[in-house]
C-alpha cells in the first residue's frame, strides 16, 4: 500500500465517495468541476485509479440497472477506504510547493465545512513548512564548497517556502476571522 503522504489523485476520490455513492464518470466530472484546477486527469486514469482502489478493498462498486441504457457501476466508500481517507486527510502534506498546491488544497476542499479541522490542519502544515524550511537549511550550510548547482537549488526551494508560509498564515487568519462571523 503507498503512504499516505504521495500526492495522487486517489485521495480526492475517496473523500469525494465519503460525500455518498457515485458513478466513475460522475466522481470524475466532479473532480474536475471542484478540484479542476489542482488534480487535472483523464476519465481514464480515473477510471483506472478506480479500479485499484476496488482491488484494493477500499471502495466497491454495484452493478446498477437502468431503463433504455447500459448498467453502470456505483461506488461504495469501504470502510477500509473512509479509514485510509481520513488517515490521510489529517496529516499535513509535504513541505514542496506542489504539495501545498495540490494536496494541501484537496485537503482544505474536504475540511471546509469544519473550521476545527481546518484550522489544525493549517496548524500542522505550518509545522510540518517549518520543519521543511529547517532541514533546507541545514542542508545549505552541511553543502561544501565547489556545489553552485546545488546551492542554487537549495536556495531556490528555501525561497520558495517564504511566501507559502506568509500564505498559510493568511489562511489561518482568514479562517479564524471567518468563523468569529
Amino acid at each position: 500500500m503507498k503512504p499516505a503522504s504521495e500526492l495522487s489523485p486517489e485521495f480526492a476520490l475517496l473523500g469525494l465517495l465519503e460525500n455518498h455513492p457515485m458513478h466513475g464518470y460522475e466522481l470524475h466530472q466532479l473532480l474536475n468541476t471542484d478540484l479542476g484546477h489542482v488534480w487535472r486527469i483523464s476519465q481514464s486514469q480515473a477510471y483506472n485509479i478506480l479500479t485499484r482502489l476496488e482491488r484494493q478493498g477500499f471502495i466497491s462498486g454495484e452493478t446498477q440497472s437502468q431503463d433504455n441504457r447500459p448498467a453502470r457501476k456505483v461506488l461504495h466508500l469501504t470502510h477500509k477506504g473512509s479509514l485510509r481517507f481520513r488517515e490521510w486527510l489529517l496529516a499535513p502534506a509535504g513541505s514542496s510547493a506542489r504539495a501545498i498546491r495540490v494536496e494541501f488544497i484537496t485537503r482544505l476542499y474536504f475540511t471546509a465545512h469544519d473550521p476545527e479541522v481546518t484550522q489544525a490542519l493549517i496548524d500542522r502544515q505550518i509545522d510540518a513548512v517549518n520543519n521543511g524550511v529547517k532541514r533546507l537549511q541545514r542542508a545549505l550550510d552541511a553543502l561544501p564548497p565547489g556545489q553552485p548547482f546545488n546551492r542554487m537549488s537549495l536556495e531556490l526551494r528555501l525561497r520558495q517556502m517564504e511566501p507559502i508560509l506568509d500564505w498559510l498564515h493568511e489562511m489561518k487568519t482568514k479562517e479564524k476571522s471567518q468563523n468569529k462571523r
